[in-house]
């Protein structure tokens, strides 16, 4: 196991680069089923893994290499797993689950503002939406164990959340990596930065718009 202190957990391309498509697998899983996940860069592991998919993008992380049809099959099962396991804490655990001081990775306010959009756009689009913000990810779906969401539909949700989050996140990278080939070393920053922002478009949506309101009403 003397492996494993070579990795940098913090960072993706160590993680793919070292622990492989198991590396990838695990953190998907942990980021969905368990809050630890929060402390784990998911969103940029499964992009860089999309990337390690293709060969021009393999080349460019230093040869971490992975295979396509197993990242693509094996991811979105790693994240329905985690997804379920996720509900199974929040419901058996219930809201004492999320009873813990903040931290830097962890704040009672990212709890109200998931059990907000669960609210607000139910729980079809939210296990959507979710999927697609870091913190969200983590924490929506033992939030719909702790409301006792119908667990037909919260599987039947988490599943379509899962395929569409990897898929589309994955096949980003792995479109990019073949796209930018030998140039990537001078865009990849860039590439990184978009993703950032795209992932976090949603949230500042949000915060726009009860800004706006909070404005209207005073």
């Amino acid at each position: 196991m003397d492996f494993l202190q070579t990795v940098n957990f913090f960072d993706a391309n160590s993680i793919i680069s070292t622990l492989g498509l198991i590396g990838v697998l695990g953190i998907i899983f942990m980021e969905t089923g368990l809050l630890i996940g929060l402390v784990f860069p998911g969103g940029e592991v499964v992009f860089f893994a999309g990337m390690a998919a293709s060969d021009a993008g393999a080349k460019i992380l230093g040869e971490a290499k992975l295979s396509p049809l197993l990242l693509f099959t094996l991811a979105p099962v790693a994240a329905i797993v985690g997804g379920e396991v996720g509900y199974w804490f929040g419901k058996k655990y219930g809201r004492k689950f999320f009873e813990r001081p903040d931290s830097r990775f962890f704040n009672q306010k990212m709890v109200r503002t998931v059990e907000k959009w669960l609210v607000k756009y139910g729980p079809k689009k939210a296990l959507v939406i979710g999927r697609f913000i870091p913190f969200g990810r983590t924490l929506i779906n033992p939030i719909c164990g702790v409301v006792q969401l119908d667990k037909k539909t919260f599987s039947t949700w988490n599943a379509i959340g899962a395929i569409i989050w990897t898929q589309v996140a994955i096949g980003i990278g792995y479109l990019l990596g073949d796209a930018l080939s030998t140039k990537a070393n001078t865009y990849l920053y860039g590439v990184v930065g978009v993703i950032v922002l795209i992932t976090a478009a949603p949230m500042a949506l949000e915060v726009f718009k009860e800004w706006r309101t909070k404005r209207h009403l005073s």
